[in-house]
Protein backbone atom coordinates (compact mmCIF):
# COMPACT_ATOMS: atom_id res chain seq x y z
CA UNK A 1 0.00 0.00 0.00
CA UNK A 2 1.39 3.66 -0.75
CA UNK A 3 2.17 5.35 1.95
CA UNK A 4 3.31 9.21 3.11
CA UNK A 5 5.52 11.46 6.12
CA UNK A 6 4.40 13.99 6.57
CA UNK A 7 5.80 16.46 8.91
CA UNK A 8 4.35 19.31 10.89
CA UNK A 9 5.49 22.35 8.65
CA UNK A 10 4.10 20.13 6.17
CA UNK A 11 6.67 18.99 3.90
CA UNK A 12 5.61 15.50 2.31
CA UNK A 13 7.47 12.11 1.84
CA UNK A 14 6.32 9.25 -0.24
CA UNK A 15 6.81 5.36 0.45
CA UNK A 16 5.43 2.11 0.96
CA UNK A 17 3.07 0.95 4.24
CA UNK A 18 4.33 -2.46 5.57
CA UNK A 19 1.31 -2.82 6.85
CA UNK A 20 -2.14 -2.11 5.17
CA UNK A 21 -4.35 0.88 6.65
CA UNK A 22 -2.17 1.67 9.39
CA UNK A 23 -1.44 4.93 11.02
CA UNK A 24 0.60 6.80 13.70
CA UNK A 25 2.24 10.16 15.13
CA UNK A 26 5.33 11.02 16.36
CA UNK A 27 8.50 13.05 16.82
CA UNK A 28 10.82 12.54 13.81
CA UNK A 29 14.09 11.93 13.98
CA UNK A 30 17.22 10.28 12.25
CA UNK A 31 20.32 8.21 13.54
CA UNK A 32 23.29 7.99 10.82
CA UNK A 33 24.07 4.35 12.26
CA UNK A 34 24.79 2.35 9.39
CA UNK A 35 24.18 -1.37 11.07
CA UNK A 36 22.35 -1.84 14.33
CA UNK A 37 18.99 -1.41 13.04
CA UNK A 38 17.39 -3.91 15.80
CA UNK A 39 18.93 -1.94 19.09
CA UNK A 40 18.17 1.06 17.46
CA UNK A 41 14.41 -0.01 17.42
CA UNK A 42 14.52 -1.84 21.08
CA UNK A 43 16.39 1.40 22.26
CA UNK A 44 14.27 2.52 25.19
CA UNK A 45 15.84 6.19 24.19
CA UNK A 46 13.46 6.38 20.97
CA UNK A 47 10.22 6.09 22.52
CA UNK A 48 7.27 7.80 21.05
CA UNK A 49 9.58 8.83 17.97
CA UNK A 50 9.33 8.04 15.01
CA UNK A 51 12.63 6.49 14.07
CA UNK A 52 14.49 7.11 9.98
CA UNK A 53 17.41 5.46 9.28
CA UNK A 54 19.88 7.47 7.21
CA UNK A 55 21.66 4.05 6.33
CA UNK A 56 20.07 3.11 2.45
CA UNK A 57 19.82 -0.76 3.17
CA UNK A 58 17.84 -1.83 6.16
CA UNK A 59 17.32 -5.36 7.10
CA UNK A 60 20.15 -7.06 5.57
CA UNK A 61 21.35 -9.30 8.36
CA UNK A 62 17.88 -9.99 9.60
CA UNK A 63 16.45 -10.14 13.27
CA UNK A 64 17.97 -12.16 16.69
CA UNK A 65 16.69 -12.24 20.02
CA UNK A 66 19.79 -11.95 21.41
CA UNK A 67 20.21 -8.52 20.43
CA UNK A 68 16.93 -7.15 21.75
CA UNK A 69 17.98 -3.80 23.90
CA UNK A 70 14.57 -3.89 26.20
CA UNK A 71 11.43 -6.29 26.84
CA UNK A 72 10.01 -4.33 23.59
CA UNK A 73 10.01 -1.74 21.29
CA UNK A 74 9.16 2.01 21.87
CA UNK A 75 9.42 3.71 18.40
CA UNK A 76 6.14 5.08 17.01
CA UNK A 77 6.79 4.64 13.25
CA UNK A 78 10.11 3.77 11.57
CA UNK A 79 11.09 5.55 8.13
CA UNK A 80 13.63 3.45 5.44
CA UNK A 81 14.99 3.46 2.57
CA UNK A 82 15.62 -0.71 0.96
CA UNK A 83 13.78 -2.98 3.36
CA UNK A 84 15.52 -6.38 2.53
CA UNK A 85 13.57 -9.81 2.45
CA UNK A 86 15.96 -12.24 2.19
CA UNK A 87 18.82 -11.73 4.97
CA UNK A 88 21.95 -13.44 5.04
CA UNK A 89 23.47 -13.86 8.52
CA UNK A 90 24.20 -16.80 10.38
CA UNK A 91 22.40 -15.23 13.57
CA UNK A 92 19.44 -14.69 12.10
CA UNK A 93 16.44 -15.70 13.18
CA UNK A 94 13.52 -14.16 11.26
CA UNK A 95 13.18 -11.14 8.93
CA UNK A 96 12.60 -7.02 9.89
CA UNK A 97 9.41 -7.06 8.23
CA UNK A 98 8.53 -9.90 10.49
CA UNK A 99 9.79 -8.70 13.57
CA UNK A 100 8.14 -5.34 12.51
CA UNK A 101 4.62 -6.64 11.95
CA UNK A 102 5.02 -9.12 15.05
CA UNK A 103 5.62 -6.37 17.65
CA UNK A 104 3.34 -3.60 15.29
CA UNK A 105 5.86 -1.06 14.60
CA UNK A 106 4.39 1.29 11.60
CA UNK A 107 7.28 1.01 8.68
CA UNK A 108 6.65 3.03 5.75
CA UNK A 109 10.16 1.81 3.04
CA UNK A 110 11.52 3.01 0.07
CA UNK A 111 11.72 6.32 1.33
CA UNK A 112 14.35 9.22 0.31
CA UNK A 113 15.34 9.55 3.54
CA UNK A 114 18.61 11.25 2.36
CA UNK A 115 16.06 14.11 1.46
CA UNK A 116 14.06 13.31 5.34
CA UNK A 117 17.38 13.91 7.03
CA UNK A 118 18.30 16.90 5.05
CA UNK A 119 15.04 18.72 5.87
CA UNK A 120 15.77 18.23 9.91
CA UNK A 121 19.27 19.16 9.50
CA UNK A 122 17.82 22.15 8.02
CA UNK A 123 14.40 22.86 10.14
CA UNK A 124 14.78 20.54 13.06
CA UNK A 125 13.43 17.67 14.66
CA UNK A 126 9.53 17.52 14.70
CA UNK A 127 6.15 16.02 14.84
CA UNK A 128 5.18 13.54 12.43
CA UNK A 129 2.36 11.10 11.04
CA UNK A 130 2.54 8.12 9.01
CA UNK A 131 -0.16 7.61 6.84
CA UNK A 132 -1.83 5.73 3.76
CA UNK A 133 -1.59 8.10 0.69
CA UNK A 134 -5.07 8.56 0.11
CA UNK A 135 -5.79 9.53 3.97
CA UNK A 136 -8.32 12.66 4.15
CA UNK A 137 -6.46 15.86 5.30
CA UNK A 138 -9.10 16.15 8.08
CA UNK A 139 -7.39 12.68 9.68
CA UNK A 140 -4.22 14.14 9.32
CA UNK A 141 -4.58 17.36 11.10
CA UNK A 142 -6.41 15.63 13.84
CA UNK A 143 -3.10 13.27 14.32
CA UNK A 144 -1.17 16.30 13.98
CA UNK A 145 -2.68 18.18 16.64
CA UNK A 146 -2.36 14.70 19.20
CA UNK A 147 -0.47 15.20 21.93
CA UNK A 148 3.03 12.75 22.51
CA UNK A 149 3.14 11.22 26.00
CA UNK A 150 5.24 13.43 28.21
CA UNK A 151 5.47 10.61 30.95
CA UNK A 152 8.21 8.67 28.55
CA UNK A 153 10.45 7.64 31.42
CA UNK A 154 7.00 6.54 33.57
CA UNK A 155 6.86 3.83 30.11
CA UNK A 156 9.73 2.19 29.62
CA UNK A 157 11.30 1.57 32.67
CA UNK A 158 11.35 -1.95 34.75
CA UNK A 159 8.05 -2.71 36.30
CA UNK A 160 10.06 -4.34 39.06
CA UNK A 161 13.24 -5.00 40.95
CA UNK A 162 15.47 -7.74 38.73
CA UNK A 163 18.97 -8.54 39.67
CA UNK A 164 21.95 -10.07 37.51
CA UNK A 165 24.05 -12.07 39.49
CA UNK A 166 27.84 -12.63 39.20
CA UNK A 167 30.37 -15.54 40.10
CA UNK A 168 33.04 -13.53 41.26
CA UNK A 169 33.66 -13.28 45.45
CA UNK A 170 33.66 -9.80 46.84
CA UNK A 171 31.81 -8.43 43.85
CA UNK A 172 30.92 -5.04 44.17
CA UNK A 173 26.87 -4.20 44.11
CA UNK A 174 25.69 -1.37 41.92
CA UNK A 175 22.36 -0.30 41.80
CA UNK A 176 21.20 0.95 38.57
CA UNK A 177 18.16 3.47 38.46
CA UNK A 178 16.38 2.11 34.83
CA UNK A 179 15.22 4.97 33.45
CA UNK A 180 14.99 3.34 29.74
CA UNK A 181 18.10 0.94 30.10
CA UNK A 182 19.61 -0.88 27.34
CA UNK A 183 20.35 -4.52 28.50
CA UNK A 184 23.94 -4.15 26.36
CA UNK A 185 24.87 -1.35 29.50
CA UNK A 186 23.98 -3.85 32.40
CA UNK A 187 25.47 -6.53 30.54
CA UNK A 188 28.86 -4.78 30.19
CA UNK A 189 28.52 -3.42 34.11
CA UNK A 190 28.35 -7.20 35.29
CA UNK A 191 30.71 -8.26 32.85
CA UNK A 192 33.12 -6.22 35.34
CA UNK A 193 32.37 -8.37 37.94
CA UNK A 194 29.70 -6.33 39.68
CA UNK A 195 25.98 -7.58 40.70
CA UNK A 196 23.46 -5.23 39.23
CA UNK A 197 20.54 -4.63 41.38
CA UNK A 198 18.08 -2.54 38.77
CA UNK A 199 15.33 -0.91 39.97
CA UNK A 200 12.54 1.58 38.63
CA UNK A 201 13.11 4.77 37.70
CA UNK A 202 11.21 6.44 40.71
CA UNK A 203 12.61 4.69 43.36
CA UNK A 204 13.42 6.92 46.14
CA UNK A 205 17.29 7.66 47.52
CA UNK A 206 16.28 5.71 50.80
CA UNK A 207 15.29 2.81 49.17
CA UNK A 208 18.60 2.71 46.72
CA UNK A 209 20.30 3.25 49.89
CA UNK A 210 18.82 0.74 51.89
CA UNK A 211 19.78 -2.06 49.28
CA UNK A 212 23.47 -1.40 50.50
CA UNK A 213 25.09 -0.70 46.95
CA UNK A 214 28.63 0.30 46.35
CA UNK A 215 28.03 2.44 43.65
CA UNK A 216 24.63 3.80 41.94
CA UNK A 217 24.26 3.87 37.86
CA UNK A 218 21.95 6.47 36.42
CA UNK A 219 20.75 4.91 32.70
CA UNK A 220 19.89 6.37 29.41
CA UNK A 221 16.34 7.09 28.50
CA UNK A 222 13.94 9.37 26.90
CA UNK A 223 12.63 12.61 26.78
CA UNK A 224 13.32 15.81 28.35
CA UNK A 225 15.05 16.10 31.45
CA UNK A 226 12.75 18.68 33.24
CA UNK A 227 9.82 16.38 32.89
CA UNK A 228 11.31 14.51 35.39
CA UNK A 229 12.06 17.00 38.53
CA UNK A 230 10.87 14.34 41.07
CA UNK A 231 13.66 11.64 39.82
CA UNK A 232 16.24 14.88 39.57
CA UNK A 233 15.28 15.49 43.67
CA UNK A 234 16.04 12.12 44.70
CA UNK A 235 19.64 12.13 42.91
CA UNK A 236 20.65 15.16 44.94
CA UNK A 237 19.75 13.22 48.04
CA UNK A 238 22.16 10.58 46.48
CA UNK A 239 25.47 12.91 45.74
CA UNK A 240 27.78 12.10 47.95
CA UNK A 241 26.30 9.18 49.53
CA UNK A 242 27.56 6.42 47.35
CA UNK A 243 30.23 6.97 43.97
CA UNK A 244 27.67 7.80 41.31
CA UNK A 245 28.24 7.29 36.86
CA UNK A 246 25.53 8.53 34.89
CA UNK A 247 24.95 7.78 31.23
CA UNK A 248 22.91 10.12 28.43
CA UNK A 249 19.23 10.72 29.95
CA UNK A 250 21.28 10.12 33.36
CA UNK A 251 23.79 12.43 32.80
CA UNK A 252 21.42 15.23 31.80
CA UNK A 253 19.64 14.45 35.58
CA UNK A 254 22.74 14.77 37.39
CA UNK A 255 23.27 18.11 35.59
CA UNK A 256 20.15 19.60 36.45
CA UNK A 257 20.15 18.35 40.60
CA UNK A 258 23.39 20.18 40.98
CA UNK A 259 21.81 23.66 39.54
CA UNK A 260 22.41 22.83 36.02
CA UNK A 261 20.24 23.56 33.02
CA UNK A 262 19.27 21.53 29.82
CA UNK A 263 17.75 23.12 26.47
CA UNK A 264 16.61 20.78 23.53
CA UNK A 265 19.16 20.66 20.11
CA UNK A 266 17.62 21.21 16.82
CA UNK A 267 17.63 17.61 15.93
CA UNK A 268 20.06 16.05 18.50
CA UNK A 269 22.83 13.47 17.95
CA UNK A 270 21.85 10.06 16.83
CA UNK A 271 23.79 7.68 15.72
CA UNK A 272 27.75 5.26 15.70
CA UNK A 273 30.09 7.40 14.27
CA UNK A 274 29.92 11.02 17.07
CA UNK A 275 33.35 12.34 17.94
CA UNK A 276 34.29 13.19 21.43
CA UNK A 277 37.07 14.70 23.01
CA UNK A 278 38.73 13.56 26.22
CA UNK A 279 39.68 16.94 27.76
CA UNK A 280 41.88 14.73 29.96
CA UNK A 281 43.77 12.69 27.74
CA UNK A 282 43.50 14.81 24.78
CA UNK A 283 42.14 12.03 22.34
CA UNK A 284 39.25 11.84 20.87
CA UNK A 285 37.19 9.00 21.12
CA UNK A 286 34.09 7.62 18.62
CA UNK A 287 30.77 7.16 20.19
CA UNK A 288 27.36 6.19 19.97
CA UNK A 289 24.62 8.15 20.56
CA UNK A 290 21.11 8.64 20.92
CA UNK A 291 19.71 12.19 21.97
CA UNK A 292 17.87 15.35 21.76
CA UNK A 293 18.42 17.43 24.86
CA UNK A 294 22.27 18.68 26.18
CA UNK A 295 23.48 20.69 29.44
CA UNK A 296 23.62 24.34 29.08
CA UNK A 297 27.43 25.14 29.44
CA UNK A 298 26.22 28.65 30.81
CA UNK A 299 24.86 26.96 33.43
CA UNK A 300 27.91 25.33 35.15
CA UNK A 301 29.37 28.18 36.28
CA UNK A 302 27.70 28.51 39.65
CA UNK A 303 27.93 24.41 40.32
CA UNK A 304 30.71 21.90 41.49
CA UNK A 305 30.61 20.61 37.98
CA UNK A 306 33.50 21.03 35.35
CA UNK A 307 33.61 19.45 31.65
CA UNK A 308 35.39 16.19 30.54
CA UNK A 309 34.26 16.03 27.08
CA UNK A 310 33.46 17.76 24.18
CA UNK A 311 31.44 16.89 20.59
CA UNK A 312 33.83 17.53 18.11
CA UNK A 313 31.58 18.00 15.74
CA UNK A 314 29.67 21.14 17.37
CA UNK A 315 31.12 21.66 20.74
CA UNK A 316 27.60 20.57 22.64
CA UNK A 317 28.97 18.91 26.55
CA UNK A 318 29.39 15.31 26.36
CA UNK A 319 30.94 14.52 29.85
CA UNK A 320 31.01 16.53 33.35
CA UNK A 321 32.78 15.68 36.83
CA UNK A 322 32.44 16.44 40.14
CA UNK A 323 34.84 18.40 41.82
CA UNK A 324 35.42 16.56 44.97
CA UNK A 325 32.67 13.72 44.73
CA UNK A 326 33.22 10.47 43.25
CA UNK A 327 30.68 11.25 40.59
CA UNK A 328 30.69 11.46 36.58
CA UNK A 329 28.66 11.36 33.96
CA UNK A 330 28.41 11.25 30.11
CA UNK A 331 26.20 11.96 27.46
CA UNK A 332 26.94 9.05 25.39
CA UNK A 333 25.96 5.39 25.31
CA UNK A 334 29.79 3.76 26.15
CA UNK A 335 28.96 0.01 25.30
CA UNK A 336 28.84 -0.01 21.54
CA UNK A 337 25.24 -1.34 20.89
CA UNK A 338 25.06 -0.47 18.39
CA UNK A 339 28.28 1.18 17.71
CA UNK A 340 32.18 1.37 18.14
CA UNK A 341 33.66 0.14 21.89
CA UNK A 342 35.96 3.24 22.27
CA UNK A 343 34.58 4.13 25.51
CA UNK A 344 34.53 0.86 27.54
CA UNK A 345 37.06 2.30 29.50
CA UNK A 346 34.26 4.39 31.71
CA UNK A 347 33.16 1.16 33.05
CA UNK A 348 36.91 0.57 34.81
CA UNK A 349 36.84 4.44 35.62
CA UNK A 350 33.48 3.44 37.41
CA UNK A 351 34.81 0.36 38.99
CA UNK A 352 37.74 2.56 40.34
CA UNK A 353 35.74 5.14 41.97
CA UNK A 354 34.12 2.32 43.85
CA UNK A 355 37.37 0.91 45.47
CA UNK A 356 38.35 3.74 46.05
CA UNK A 357 35.16 5.25 47.46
Amino acid sequence: MKGKLILEDGSVYMGELLQDNIKTVGEVVFTTTMTGYQESLTDPSFCGQILTMTYPLIGNYGIAQKFMQSRRSFVRGFVIGELCDAPNNWQSEETLAAFLEENKIPCLYNVDTRAVTRHIRSAGAMKGVIVPADTEESEIDALQKEDLPRDVVEIVTTPEIYTLETEQSNAPHIVAMDFGVKRSILQNINRIGAKVTVVPAHTSADEVLSLNPDGIFLSNGPGDPADVPEIVEEIRKLAGKRPIFGICLGHQLLALAFGAKTYKMKFGHRGGNQPVKNLKMGKVHISAQNHGYAVDPASLEKTPLIVTHLNVNDNTIEGLRHTSLPIFSVQYHPEAAPGPDDNMYLFDEFWNLMKGA
